[in-house]
């Protein structure tokens, strides 16, 4: 679990810094056969949000403070994490929306987290950002994301899942310059560190104690 995490978080960093150093734009423009510098900024010019701040969230937030990004995060019930701004529930959803430059998703896809990154939340991000989703693909509404990609609102969204998998060939994220597409890589179970954990449980149910990471029923997760 903890090599699982490890790997989410670089990948989190890999798209926040794609953006940052608008990487995405240079690869648009090398196939324009286009010479633009860009303006170039500092990590502590970028605030990043992250909504779930669990294992891999509060992993990832390290990286980026590490990295001089300005971090904050947003969960369902309140939480520490060093370095990081951190609110939860409704009210603090909006105050996180409002900071994030970069709004990375790493929520559990609950009834109350589907669809979450819609219309009136995308509206609150700061013009120019981007949105990273390597969550579950119920938490984007597409239609809300496409519209505030084409209007110039978002600069760019990075979606590693998608509602339907594989992604049906005629949708319009294929083929959008606002989007850049991963087949549900981000981070891949390892047998390293599934095994691991699998032998650590059965040693602890073996002396009667309760299993690691076991789903919340209730949570929904």
């Amino acid at each position: 679990e903890q090599l699982r995490s490890a790997l989410g978080a670089k990948d989190v960093l890999a798209r926040v810094i794609d953006w940052h150093r608008h990487l995405h734009q240079y690869r648009a423009q090398q196939a324009a056969h286009a010479w633009t510098p860009l303006r170039q900024y500092l990590a502590a010019d970028r605030t990043v949000g992250i909504l779930g701040v669990g294992a891999l969230g509060t992993d990832a937030a390290a990286k980026l403070v590490a990295l001089g990004f300005k971090v904050c995060g947003w969960s369902r019930r309140a939480k520490k994490v060093p370095g990081t701004f951190c609110t939860f529930g409704a009210d603090g959803l909006e105050a996180i929306l409002g900071k994030s430059e970069a709004l990375v998703c790493l929520l559990p896809l609950t009834a109350e987290t589907r669809g979450i990154l819609n219309a009136k939340h995308l509206a609150l991000l700061p013009k120019g950002g981007c949105v990273i989703n390597v969550a579950r693909g119920g938490h984007v509404v597409d239609n809300d994301l496409l519209a505030a990609l084409d209007s110039g609102h978002l600069a760019h969204a990075y979606l590693d899942v998608f509602e339907t998998e594989p992604l049906p060939a005629d949708h319009r994220y294929w083929d959008h310059p606002g989007v850049t597409m991963t087949p549900h890589i981000a981070a891949l179970t390892d047998p390293r560190s599934a095994l691991a954990m699998v032998a650590s449980n059965l040693e602890r149910f073996a002396r009667g104690e309760p299993p690691e990471a076991l789903v919340d029923v209730a949570a929904g997760y």
